[in-house]
């Protein structure tokens, strides 16, 4: 099974440090049930992007929740067992949760099969997105015109070997 564990480049420069992803319980994205009925899609790639898209948002409010942290969206793709990564029985499913799963222990990075992070050029409209994040949150439309203009950036695909030159 795919997963896309949202991160910081910070985060990513601690799991590269260790090795590893963790320690665990791990949040990540995924082609569930909930988030295939929510896409309306059959396509495996559609849904696959639309869970990456999820992770995306999560690496965004992690960075609007650090202040000092570089304004990249930052999301690894793991293939991981299938049942390695569940729903969180916790977690009471909402309109956020969709493709939310947990890994339960740590995964080590070189299983991931990629990393992807977002271009320089995102950074002002990331910047902008993660400070804009609470007034968004309460329903001001401005604010989330501002959280929208970073979701317009794709993410940038990385192979895990080019880590290093990512965290420069």
């Amino acid at each position: 099974m795919r997963v896309y564990v949202p991160l910081t480049l910070s985060g990513l420069a601690a799991a590269h440090r260790a090795g590893e992803l963790g320690p665990g319980p791990l949040t990540a994205y995924a082609v569930t049930p909930g988030l295939r009925e929510w896409y309306a899609s059959d396509d495996v790639e559609e849904l696959e992007y639309a869970a990456l898209n999820r992770a995306a948002s999560a690496s965004l409010r992690m960075i609007g929740g650090k202040p000092d942290e570089p304004r990249r969206r930052v999301v690894v793709a793991l293939d991981v067992p299938d049942g390695a990564a569940v729903a969180d029985p916790d977690r009471v499913p909402d309109a956020s949760s969709l493709g939310e799963v947990r890994i339960a222990d740590a995964v080590r990075l070189s299983k991931a099969a990629a990393v992807h992070v977002d271009a320089d050029e995102a950074e002002k409209d990331v910047a902008a997105a993660a400070a804009a994040l609470g007034a968004a949150d309460q329903g001001d439309g401005d604010a989330q015109f501002a959280v929208d203009g970073a979701e317009d950036h794709e993410l940038l695909w990385f192979g895990i070997q080019e880590i290093p030159a990512l965290l420069g």
